[in-house]
């Protein structure tokens, strides 16, 4: 059961089998043919004297032991990694890394514009991918930081690793131009739970702030759709009688090609949004990484220039005090 006695080479298949727990999508993610995929997980099963995965119907479960060697087998992959990429120096203008950021779907529009600005002058040859944060273990967890260099996600949601913040949003609403809520001379969170909403999902028992609005208020909102995240919210309410909460930012970014309007709430009806980026506390010093947090937080300092809010002159109030 030493690490005499086991292939190193079988760690990264170890991962990705535990991981899909599916020998034929583990093979297609490691670019293998089944057969060798398959004699990988034979030569697993007798280095640790277990079956690993274990039918069950259609699919297979891990056995205990499996679920045990999760954590560790990810911690090695993650060091591993790291060690591989420990540079004395690492030079932007002449690098050909490819980064991997973590983000939601609305980070990620925020981002990305400012971002390859920089990217093109500074460091041409470097490249960074956005993958979805829910496919990182984002929501409440701690991330695979084996797979990827930087999650951008919300402060309050005990989010694991070293952290920094990155940029605040307010949240408004988003109506279409025509939408009839728009004739009343003034608008309360009361108002707003009388007309349909659009919602955005986030997971099992996730509350976005402009949720949490409304519960600490108790008032229940009209749920009329339910989409993932936030992106295409302002697109959905285009031409209907649909409300959205949605980012003020993200709000600005979608009236550039939306007929709608941006509602934006008094001081006692706010609903704030704070963006921070997480890292693994190994990539603290790593000259890469440390390039890299810096990028993004130059990128963030710009987006409230890049995207300032056209709000509709009647704001919405907590209660009316009139």
């Amino acid at each position: 059961m030493g690490m005499k006695n086991l292939d190193l080479n079988l760690l990264p298949q170890l991962q990705v089998l535990l991981e899909l727990r599916n020998v034929s999508r583990a093979a297609e993610r490691l670019q293998l043919s089944q057969p060798a995929t398959s004699a990988a997980m034979a030569r697993l099963r007798r280095h640790f004297d277990d079956q690993l995965l274990v039918r069950n119907g259609r699919t297979y479960d891990l056995t205990p032991f499996a679920q045990s060697l999760v954590p560790l087998v990810d911690e090695a992959m993650l060091h591993i990694q790291r060690a591989t990429r420990v540079r004395s120096r690492f030079d932007p203008a002449t690098s050909e890394r490819e980064f991997i950021i973590a983000a939601s779907d609305y980070a990620a529009a925020l981002i990305v514009g400012p971002l390859r600005g920089i990217l093109r002058e500074a460091a041409p040859g470097v490249s960074v991918d956005f993958v979805p944060t829910a496919k990182s273990g984002i929501q409440g967890q701690m991330a695979d930081y084996s797979k990827i260099d930087l999650l951008v996600g919300p402060t309050g949601y005990h989010m694991q690793g070293a952290s920094k913040q990155l940029f605040r949003d307010s949240f408004v609403a988003v109506a279409d131009t025509g939408n009839p809520l728009l004739q009343q001379p003034r608008l309360t969170l009361g108002d707003l739970a009388t007309v349909p909403h659009a919602v955005g999902y986030f997971g099992e028992g996730i509350s976005t702030p402009a949720d949490k609005l409304f519960e600490s208020r108790g008032i229940q909102r009209r749920v009329a759709a339910v989409v993932a995240g936030f992106l295409s919210l302002p697109l959905l309410v285009e031409g209907t009688d649909l409300v959205a909460l949605v980012p003020g930012m993200l709000a600005a970014r979608a009236q550039r090609g939306a007929e709608i309007v941006v509602l934006e709430f008094t001081d006692d009806a706010e609903a704030s949004l704070v963006e921070a980026m997480y890292w693994h506390p190994s990539q603290t010093e790593d000259p890469a990484s440390v390039w890299l947090r810096s990028v993004v937080q130059r990128a963030c300092s710009r987006l409230h220039e890049l995207f300032p809010v056209a709000a509709h002159p009647v704001t919405i109030r907590a209660a009316d005090t009139t």
